[in-house]
């Protein structure tokens, strides 16, 4: 018996091409392609535009519960919004949502380069060597703010994330009273309590800016904030009791 015959087909899709951008990693060099199609900040010497849609399929090959996670999420959310929303429709949100992720991720690290150089693109404050990937500093500026901007220059953003953050937020929205298992609680919990608990947890992370932490915090809330958009201003509502 097919596994995947029972999925709906853009979920599915979205699910092989995941792997398929995995597979590729490994066989053609974590390193380069993360540099290629993973998205990096718009004043990056290393900014790409097809990466505003390539990041998306792009994951950690350091770390395989980041895809696994993701896909997880994706077949178990994203079924159920599918047949919901309509194929066609369901695309469309996933893909807005990451872009939605994207811009907002951008707009932080905007507003993080101009805190520290007066504008959102490089003045001529710091030399950036994209052959040696390397940046040169002045040497009046805060190690700390020198460490700041090597990451938004030099480091790129992937993972499906913040679709999947926007999914998470349209599931909760059309069934919130479905129970879920989580990891480590023994009792299964409604929708409504664990997304939203989970998205201001996101929120505390984002502005804690906890050293040595290098997940997009503000990606994963754009997407929720922009699949919160998509669900009002389509109107979307359930037209079925799937999952009851």
């Amino acid at each position: 018996m097919n596994p995947l015959a029972n999925i709906p087909p853009v979920v599915k899709n979205l699910l092989i091409i995941n792997v398929i951008f995995y597979i590729a990693m490994m066989m053609f060099g974590a390193q380069g392609m993360t540099t290629l199609l993973g998205v990096h900040y718009f004043d990056s010497p290393d900014f790409r535009i097809w990466q505003v849609v390539t990041y998306m399929f792009m994951h950690s090959y350091e770390s395989l519960f980041h895809i696994m996670f993701n896909m997880f999420a994706l077949y178990s959310f994203g079924t159920a919004l599918e047949y919901v929303m309509g194929s066609k429709r369901f695309l469309n949100f996933y893909l807005l949502t990451g872009l939605g992720a994207l811009a907002l991720q951008m707009v932080v690290q905007a507003f993080e380069v101009y805190s520290i150089t007066g504008s959102i693109v490089n003045d001529g404050s710091f030399i950036i060597d994209s052959a040696k990937r390397t940046i040169s500093f002045p040497d009046s500026m805060d190690p700390q703010q020198a460490t700041k901007l090597l990451g938004i220059y030099l480091s790129s953003m992937v993972g499906a994330s913040g679709a999947v953050f926007g999914l998470l937020i349209a599931f909760v929205m059309l069934f919130p009273n479905v129970e879920l298992m989580i990891m480590f609680i023994p009792v299964p919990v409604k929708a409504k309590y664990i997304v939203p608990a989970y998205i201001l947890l996101e929120l505390f992370l984002g502005v804690k800016q906890i050293e040595g932490d290098s997940v997009a915090h503000y990606a994963h809330l754009g997407g929720a904030l922009f699949g919160f958009i998509l669900v009002k201003l389509w109107g979307l509502r359930r037209n079925d009791r799937f999952y009851e």
